[in-house]
Protein backbone atom coordinates (compact mmCIF):
# COMPACT_ATOMS: atom_id res chain seq x y z
CA UNK A 1 0.00 0.00 0.00
CA UNK A 2 1.14 3.41 -0.61
CA UNK A 3 -0.56 5.12 2.52
CA UNK A 4 -2.69 4.52 5.30
CA UNK A 5 -4.79 7.04 7.27
CA UNK A 6 -4.93 5.25 10.91
CA UNK A 7 -8.05 5.93 13.59
CA UNK A 8 -10.51 7.38 10.82
CA UNK A 9 -14.17 8.20 11.48
CA UNK A 10 -15.47 7.13 9.06
CA UNK A 11 -19.40 5.93 10.87
CA UNK A 12 -20.06 8.48 12.66
CA UNK A 13 -22.98 6.18 14.11
CA UNK A 14 -22.96 5.66 18.17
CA UNK A 15 -20.22 2.94 19.24
CA UNK A 16 -18.86 2.40 15.56
CA UNK A 17 -15.23 1.56 15.81
CA UNK A 18 -12.58 3.57 13.76
CA UNK A 19 -10.95 2.03 11.04
CA UNK A 20 -7.95 2.34 9.06
CA UNK A 21 -8.18 3.76 5.21
CA UNK A 22 -5.59 1.64 3.23
CA UNK A 23 -4.76 3.66 -0.03
CA UNK A 24 -2.83 2.21 -2.89
CA UNK A 25 -2.61 3.07 -6.49
CA UNK A 26 -4.76 6.14 -6.15
CA UNK A 27 -7.74 3.85 -4.72
CA UNK A 28 -8.75 2.92 -1.14
CA UNK A 29 -7.81 -1.03 -1.01
CA UNK A 30 -9.31 -1.41 2.71
CA UNK A 31 -11.22 -0.18 5.27
CA UNK A 32 -10.35 -2.10 8.19
CA UNK A 33 -9.44 -1.56 11.83
CA UNK A 34 -5.84 -2.31 12.28
CA UNK A 35 -4.69 -2.33 8.69
CA UNK A 36 -1.58 -4.30 9.10
CA UNK A 37 1.05 -2.92 5.50
CA UNK A 38 3.55 -0.86 5.08
CA UNK A 39 3.02 2.24 3.82
CA UNK A 40 3.34 6.02 4.46
CA UNK A 41 0.84 6.58 7.92
CA UNK A 42 -0.55 9.39 8.77
CA UNK A 43 -2.79 8.97 12.24
CA UNK A 44 -6.23 11.29 12.31
CA UNK A 45 -6.21 11.26 15.45
CA UNK A 46 -10.83 10.38 15.31
CA UNK A 47 -11.38 12.60 12.97
CA UNK A 48 -14.05 12.45 10.48
CA UNK A 49 -13.19 11.31 6.90
CA UNK A 50 -15.37 12.03 4.18
CA UNK A 51 -15.71 12.28 0.80
CA UNK A 52 -14.57 15.06 -0.66
CA UNK A 53 -16.74 18.17 -0.51
CA UNK A 54 -19.01 18.48 -4.15
CA UNK A 55 -19.76 21.85 -5.34
CA UNK A 56 -23.01 21.74 -7.31
CA UNK A 57 -23.25 25.06 -8.49
CA UNK A 58 -20.99 27.78 -8.18
CA UNK A 59 -20.28 31.07 -11.07
CA UNK A 60 -15.98 31.12 -11.60
CA UNK A 61 -16.04 33.16 -14.73
CA UNK A 62 -17.72 35.87 -12.30
CA UNK A 63 -16.22 35.39 -8.92
CA UNK A 64 -13.63 38.23 -7.27
CA UNK A 65 -14.61 41.17 -9.28
CA UNK A 66 -16.20 43.48 -5.59
CA UNK A 67 -13.87 45.53 -6.33
CA UNK A 68 -15.00 46.55 -9.81
CA UNK A 69 -18.90 47.19 -8.88
CA UNK A 70 -21.28 49.68 -7.28
CA UNK A 71 -22.98 48.00 -4.84
CA UNK A 72 -26.77 48.64 -4.67
CA UNK A 73 -28.26 45.35 -3.91
CA UNK A 74 -31.01 42.92 -5.22
CA UNK A 75 -30.97 40.54 -8.09
CA UNK A 76 -31.92 43.03 -11.04
CA UNK A 77 -28.81 45.14 -10.04
CA UNK A 78 -26.71 42.59 -9.75
CA UNK A 79 -27.23 41.16 -12.55
CA UNK A 80 -26.95 45.04 -14.75
CA UNK A 81 -23.43 45.45 -12.38
CA UNK A 82 -22.63 42.36 -14.35
CA UNK A 83 -23.59 42.99 -17.74
CA UNK A 84 -21.79 46.18 -17.37
CA UNK A 85 -18.39 44.59 -16.52
CA UNK A 86 -18.51 41.37 -18.65
CA UNK A 87 -18.07 43.35 -22.08
CA UNK A 88 -14.44 43.86 -20.60
CA UNK A 89 -13.82 40.48 -19.86
CA UNK A 90 -10.86 38.93 -21.05
CA UNK A 91 -10.06 35.26 -20.97
CA UNK A 92 -6.79 35.72 -19.21
CA UNK A 93 -8.93 38.11 -16.61
CA UNK A 94 -11.30 34.93 -16.43
CA UNK A 95 -8.50 32.70 -15.59
CA UNK A 96 -6.83 34.62 -13.26
CA UNK A 97 -9.60 34.99 -10.88
CA UNK A 98 -11.13 31.79 -11.27
CA UNK A 99 -7.90 30.48 -10.49
CA UNK A 100 -7.53 32.00 -7.28
CA UNK A 101 -11.68 31.03 -6.61
CA UNK A 102 -10.34 26.96 -7.56
CA UNK A 103 -7.40 27.43 -4.89
CA UNK A 104 -9.88 28.18 -1.95
CA UNK A 105 -12.01 25.70 -3.19
CA UNK A 106 -9.64 22.92 -2.93
CA UNK A 107 -8.16 24.41 0.55
CA UNK A 108 -11.31 23.54 1.89
CA UNK A 109 -12.01 20.35 0.74
CA UNK A 110 -13.73 20.37 -2.44
CA UNK A 111 -13.21 17.56 -4.94
CA UNK A 112 -15.62 17.91 -7.50
CA UNK A 113 -17.47 20.87 -9.01
CA UNK A 114 -20.17 21.63 -11.38
CA UNK A 115 -19.36 25.64 -12.44
CA UNK A 116 -22.13 27.52 -14.08
CA UNK A 117 -20.82 30.13 -17.63
CA UNK A 118 -22.70 32.76 -18.94
CA UNK A 119 -22.46 33.36 -22.60
CA UNK A 120 -24.47 35.90 -24.36
CA UNK A 121 -23.30 37.89 -27.83
CA UNK A 122 -21.66 40.42 -25.08
CA UNK A 123 -19.40 38.14 -23.44
CA UNK A 124 -19.21 35.69 -26.25
CA UNK A 125 -17.41 32.59 -25.48
CA UNK A 126 -14.48 34.85 -23.74
CA UNK A 127 -15.43 33.09 -20.42
CA UNK A 128 -15.19 29.52 -21.16
CA UNK A 129 -11.50 30.21 -22.98
CA UNK A 130 -10.67 31.18 -19.46
CA UNK A 131 -12.05 28.54 -17.57
CA UNK A 132 -11.57 25.33 -20.04
CA UNK A 133 -7.62 25.56 -19.47
CA UNK A 134 -8.14 24.96 -15.94
CA UNK A 135 -10.00 21.75 -16.03
CA UNK A 136 -6.98 20.48 -16.89
CA UNK A 137 -4.60 22.26 -14.97
CA UNK A 138 -6.42 21.47 -11.36
CA UNK A 139 -7.52 17.87 -12.24
CA UNK A 140 -4.65 16.99 -9.55
CA UNK A 141 -7.21 18.48 -7.21
CA UNK A 142 -10.71 18.76 -8.39
CA UNK A 143 -12.54 17.07 -11.12
CA UNK A 144 -14.93 19.92 -13.07
CA UNK A 145 -17.72 20.33 -15.23
CA UNK A 146 -18.75 22.94 -17.06
CA UNK A 147 -23.06 24.43 -17.50
CA UNK A 148 -23.39 26.43 -20.03
CA UNK A 149 -26.53 28.76 -19.79
CA UNK A 150 -27.94 32.25 -20.81
CA UNK A 151 -28.25 34.67 -17.73
CA UNK A 152 -29.67 37.78 -19.55
CA UNK A 153 -32.48 35.84 -21.77
CA UNK A 154 -32.04 33.16 -24.48
CA UNK A 155 -35.23 33.76 -26.72
CA UNK A 156 -35.27 37.64 -26.22
CA UNK A 157 -31.32 37.45 -26.96
CA UNK A 158 -30.27 37.00 -30.48
CA UNK A 159 -27.13 34.75 -31.18
CA UNK A 160 -26.98 33.28 -27.98
CA UNK A 161 -28.53 30.02 -28.72
CA UNK A 162 -25.81 29.35 -31.28
CA UNK A 163 -22.80 30.48 -28.68
CA UNK A 164 -24.60 28.26 -26.18
CA UNK A 165 -24.47 25.37 -28.75
CA UNK A 166 -20.87 26.25 -29.55
CA UNK A 167 -20.11 25.86 -26.17
CA UNK A 168 -21.33 22.78 -25.40
CA UNK A 169 -19.33 21.82 -28.22
CA UNK A 170 -16.04 23.33 -27.22
CA UNK A 171 -16.22 21.77 -23.28
CA UNK A 172 -19.58 22.37 -21.37
CA UNK A 173 -21.10 19.41 -20.59
CA UNK A 174 -24.61 20.20 -18.62
CA UNK A 175 -26.70 22.70 -20.09
CA UNK A 176 -28.50 25.52 -18.17
CA UNK A 177 -31.42 28.02 -17.57
CA UNK A 178 -32.20 31.35 -16.33
CA UNK A 179 -36.28 31.54 -17.25
CA UNK A 180 -36.81 34.23 -15.35
CA UNK A 181 -34.73 36.63 -17.37
CA UNK A 182 -36.42 35.76 -20.82
CA UNK A 183 -39.22 37.14 -22.36
CA UNK A 184 -40.80 33.53 -22.49
CA UNK A 185 -39.56 31.65 -19.37
CA UNK A 186 -41.28 28.66 -20.80
CA UNK A 187 -39.90 28.70 -24.48
CA UNK A 188 -36.77 28.61 -22.81
CA UNK A 189 -37.17 25.66 -20.68
CA UNK A 190 -38.28 24.37 -23.85
CA UNK A 191 -35.17 24.87 -25.76
CA UNK A 192 -32.80 24.35 -23.14
CA UNK A 193 -34.62 20.43 -23.18
CA UNK A 194 -34.26 20.00 -26.23
CA UNK A 195 -30.40 21.31 -26.35
CA UNK A 196 -29.60 18.95 -23.60
CA UNK A 197 -31.13 15.96 -25.63
CA UNK A 198 -29.71 16.86 -28.75
CA UNK A 199 -26.39 16.73 -27.03
CA UNK A 200 -27.35 14.02 -24.53
CA UNK A 201 -26.25 16.11 -20.89
CA UNK A 202 -28.03 16.73 -18.07
CA UNK A 203 -29.72 19.59 -17.66
CA UNK A 204 -29.46 22.30 -14.21
CA UNK A 205 -31.48 25.67 -14.01
CA UNK A 206 -31.91 28.43 -12.39
CA UNK A 207 -35.29 28.34 -11.45
CA UNK A 208 -38.27 30.22 -9.62
CA UNK A 209 -36.02 33.22 -7.73
CA UNK A 210 -38.32 35.90 -6.12
CA UNK A 211 -41.10 35.56 -3.39
CA UNK A 212 -44.31 35.34 -5.35
CA UNK A 213 -45.72 31.69 -5.41
CA UNK A 214 -48.80 32.31 -7.58
CA UNK A 215 -46.91 30.42 -10.44
CA UNK A 216 -43.86 28.44 -10.28
CA UNK A 217 -41.77 27.20 -13.23
CA UNK A 218 -40.53 24.01 -11.04
CA UNK A 219 -44.21 22.57 -12.26
CA UNK A 220 -43.58 22.88 -16.26
CA UNK A 221 -39.84 21.32 -15.30
CA UNK A 222 -41.27 18.52 -13.85
CA UNK A 223 -43.48 17.52 -16.45
CA UNK A 224 -40.97 17.76 -19.28
CA UNK A 225 -38.64 15.76 -17.10
CA UNK A 226 -41.46 13.16 -17.19
CA UNK A 227 -42.62 13.92 -20.39
CA UNK A 228 -38.46 13.20 -21.88
CA UNK A 229 -37.73 10.46 -19.22
CA UNK A 230 -35.25 12.69 -17.84
CA UNK A 231 -35.50 11.78 -14.03
CA UNK A 232 -32.65 11.81 -12.14
CA UNK A 233 -31.08 14.28 -14.95
CA UNK A 234 -32.33 17.40 -14.44
CA UNK A 235 -31.43 19.80 -11.11
CA UNK A 236 -32.84 23.55 -10.03
CA UNK A 237 -31.01 26.14 -8.27
CA UNK A 238 -32.21 28.90 -5.94
CA UNK A 239 -36.08 28.01 -6.15
CA UNK A 240 -36.29 30.83 -3.42
CA UNK A 241 -40.55 30.93 -3.81
CA UNK A 242 -40.47 27.41 -1.65
CA UNK A 243 -39.76 29.19 1.02
CA UNK A 244 -42.74 31.02 1.34
CA UNK A 245 -45.10 28.32 0.50
CA UNK A 246 -47.13 26.58 3.58
CA UNK A 247 -45.79 23.43 4.89
CA UNK A 248 -49.25 21.61 3.15
CA UNK A 249 -48.18 23.76 -0.40
CA UNK A 250 -44.27 22.22 0.04
CA UNK A 251 -45.30 19.07 0.91
CA UNK A 252 -47.27 18.66 -2.47
CA UNK A 253 -44.17 20.59 -4.18
CA UNK A 254 -41.72 18.49 -2.46
CA UNK A 255 -43.72 15.08 -3.75
CA UNK A 256 -44.06 16.49 -7.46
CA UNK A 257 -39.91 16.77 -7.23
CA UNK A 258 -39.16 13.46 -6.11
CA UNK A 259 -41.72 12.03 -8.71
CA UNK A 260 -40.36 13.61 -11.37
CA UNK A 261 -36.58 13.06 -10.02
CA UNK A 262 -35.54 16.62 -10.02
CA UNK A 263 -32.70 17.35 -7.39
CA UNK A 264 -32.52 20.85 -5.47
CA UNK A 265 -29.70 23.27 -4.92
CA UNK A 266 -30.18 26.00 -2.29
CA UNK A 267 -27.90 28.35 -2.29
CA UNK A 268 -27.76 29.68 1.13
CA UNK A 269 -25.15 33.03 0.94
CA UNK A 270 -26.67 34.14 -2.42
CA UNK A 271 -30.66 33.87 -1.52
CA UNK A 272 -30.20 35.39 2.02
CA UNK A 273 -28.31 38.43 0.47
CA UNK A 274 -30.19 39.10 -2.46
CA UNK A 275 -34.16 38.44 -0.93
CA UNK A 276 -36.37 40.91 0.98
CA UNK A 277 -34.59 43.53 -0.82
CA UNK A 278 -38.20 45.47 -1.08
CA UNK A 279 -38.83 44.99 2.41
CA UNK A 280 -37.88 47.62 4.55
CA UNK A 281 -38.36 45.37 8.03
CA UNK A 282 -38.40 41.57 8.69
CA UNK A 283 -37.48 40.60 5.66
CA UNK A 284 -38.26 37.35 4.45
CA UNK A 285 -35.20 35.02 4.32
CA UNK A 286 -35.55 33.37 0.87
CA UNK A 287 -34.23 30.12 1.63
CA UNK A 288 -35.49 26.97 0.50
CA UNK A 289 -36.12 24.64 3.19
CA UNK A 290 -33.87 21.68 1.80
CA UNK A 291 -34.35 19.22 5.10
CA UNK A 292 -38.11 19.55 4.84
CA UNK A 293 -38.02 18.58 1.12
CA UNK A 294 -35.70 15.60 2.24
CA UNK A 295 -38.67 14.06 4.03
CA UNK A 296 -40.67 14.20 0.88
CA UNK A 297 -37.56 11.88 -0.60
CA UNK A 298 -36.37 14.79 -2.59
CA UNK A 299 -32.29 15.26 -3.28
CA UNK A 300 -30.65 18.18 -2.45
CA UNK A 301 -27.71 19.67 -2.36
CA UNK A 302 -26.33 23.14 -0.77
CA UNK A 303 -23.65 25.43 -2.64
CA UNK A 304 -21.93 28.29 -3.17
CA UNK A 305 -23.01 29.87 -6.23
CA UNK A 306 -21.04 33.27 -6.41
CA UNK A 307 -17.96 34.70 -4.38
CA UNK A 308 -17.43 38.31 -4.02
CA UNK A 309 -19.11 39.44 -6.20
CA UNK A 310 -22.36 41.73 -6.75
CA UNK A 311 -24.55 38.84 -6.06
CA UNK A 312 -22.57 37.71 -2.72
CA UNK A 313 -19.97 40.24 -1.63
CA UNK A 314 -18.11 37.42 0.69
CA UNK A 315 -17.55 33.76 0.60
CA UNK A 316 -14.49 31.84 1.10
CA UNK A 317 -15.21 29.02 -0.54
CA UNK A 318 -15.91 26.71 2.31
CA UNK A 319 -19.05 24.27 1.64
CA UNK A 320 -18.94 23.39 5.51
CA UNK A 321 -19.59 26.83 6.27
CA UNK A 322 -22.58 26.93 3.66
CA UNK A 323 -23.92 24.02 5.36
CA UNK A 324 -23.87 25.93 8.69
CA UNK A 325 -24.99 28.80 7.87
CA UNK A 326 -28.12 26.86 6.03
CA UNK A 327 -28.90 25.68 9.07
CA UNK A 328 -28.87 28.75 11.20
CA UNK A 329 -30.95 29.99 8.45
CA UNK A 330 -33.23 26.97 8.16
CA UNK A 331 -33.52 26.51 12.40
CA UNK A 332 -32.23 23.07 11.79
CA UNK A 333 -31.77 21.50 14.92
CA UNK A 334 -32.88 17.85 15.08
CA UNK A 335 -29.04 15.52 14.94
CA UNK A 336 -30.09 13.56 12.36
CA UNK A 337 -31.15 17.15 10.14
CA UNK A 338 -27.97 18.82 11.01
CA UNK A 339 -26.16 15.47 9.21
CA UNK A 340 -28.06 15.73 6.45
CA UNK A 341 -26.77 19.24 5.90
CA UNK A 342 -23.01 17.18 5.77
CA UNK A 343 -24.70 15.16 3.39
CA UNK A 344 -25.97 17.83 1.15
CA UNK A 345 -22.34 19.33 0.77
CA UNK A 346 -20.93 15.16 -0.30
CA UNK A 347 -23.26 12.73 -1.02
CA UNK A 348 -26.13 13.71 -2.39
CA UNK A 349 -24.79 16.50 -4.73
CA UNK A 350 -22.53 13.82 -5.30
CA UNK A 351 -25.80 11.91 -6.87
CA UNK A 352 -27.00 15.00 -8.37
CA UNK A 353 -23.68 15.14 -10.56
CA UNK A 354 -23.94 11.36 -11.39
CA UNK A 355 -20.82 10.71 -10.02
CA UNK A 356 -20.41 7.01 -9.57
CA UNK A 357 -16.54 6.83 -8.69
CA UNK A 358 -17.48 8.70 -5.72
CA UNK A 359 -17.43 7.54 -1.64
CA UNK A 360 -15.65 5.98 1.07
CA UNK A 361 -15.61 2.45 -0.31
CA UNK A 362 -12.98 -0.35 -1.28
CA UNK A 363 -12.33 0.40 -4.75
CA UNK A 364 -13.47 3.99 -5.37
CA UNK A 365 -10.71 6.57 -5.76
CA UNK A 366 -9.25 7.58 -3.01
CA UNK A 367 -10.85 11.45 -3.29
CA UNK A 368 -11.05 12.20 0.68
CA UNK A 369 -10.87 15.26 2.98
CA UNK A 370 -10.02 15.09 6.94
CA UNK A 371 -12.54 17.17 8.64
CA UNK A 372 -11.73 18.92 12.25
CA UNK A 373 -14.46 17.00 14.19
CA UNK A 374 -15.62 13.64 15.42
CA UNK A 375 -18.79 13.39 13.28
CA UNK A 376 -21.00 15.03 10.93
CA UNK A 377 -23.53 16.71 12.72
CA UNK A 378 -20.19 18.23 14.83
CA UNK A 379 -18.69 19.50 11.52
CA UNK A 380 -21.29 21.87 10.86
CA UNK A 381 -22.30 22.35 14.13
CA UNK A 382 -18.81 24.11 14.83
CA UNK A 383 -17.94 24.74 11.29
CA UNK A 384 -15.31 22.59 11.69
CA UNK A 385 -11.81 23.15 9.10
CA UNK A 386 -10.70 21.01 6.82
CA UNK A 387 -6.75 19.63 7.66
CA UNK A 388 -5.71 17.39 4.92
CA UNK A 389 -7.27 16.38 1.29
CA UNK A 390 -6.04 13.75 -1.13
CA UNK A 391 -7.23 13.63 -4.85
CA UNK A 392 -7.29 9.80 -6.49
CA UNK A 393 -4.52 8.98 -3.21
CA UNK A 394 -2.24 12.43 -2.95
CA UNK A 395 -2.30 14.60 -0.83
CA UNK A 396 -3.31 17.51 -2.48
CA UNK A 397 -3.44 20.42 1.04
CA UNK A 398 -2.40 20.37 4.84
CA UNK A 399 -3.93 22.80 7.03
CA UNK A 400 -2.85 22.61 10.57
CA UNK A 401 -5.26 22.39 13.54
CA UNK A 402 -5.23 25.16 15.77
CA UNK A 403 -2.93 25.27 18.78
CA UNK A 404 -3.07 26.71 22.08
CA UNK A 405 -0.10 27.79 23.99
CA UNK A 406 -0.99 28.10 27.62
CA UNK A 407 1.51 29.66 30.12
CA UNK A 408 4.17 27.36 31.34
CA UNK A 409 3.63 26.45 35.08
CA UNK A 410 6.11 28.28 37.31
CA UNK A 411 7.78 25.07 39.68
Amino acid sequence: MDTILRNACVDDRPNAPLVDIGIEQGCIAAIEPDLAADAETIDVGGRLVSPGFVETHIHLDKSCILDRVNPQGGLDAAIGEVARLKGEFTAEDVYQRARRTLEKCVLNGTTHMRTHLEVDPVIGLRSLDGIIPLVDEFKWAIDIEICIFPQEGLLNNPGTDELMVEALRRGGTVVGAAPYTDSDPHGQIDRVFEIARQFHIDVDMHLDFGADTTSLDLDYVCDLTDRHDYGGRVAIGHVTKLSALTPDQLRKKGRRLADAGVAVTVLPATDLFLMGRDQDHSPMRGVAPAHRLLHQGVNCSLATNNVLNPFTPFGDCSMVRMANLYANICHVEEAGDTAECFEMITNRPARLMRAPQYGIRVGQPADLVVVDAPGRAAAVAEVAPSIMGFKAGRRTFTRQPAQLHPPQEVA
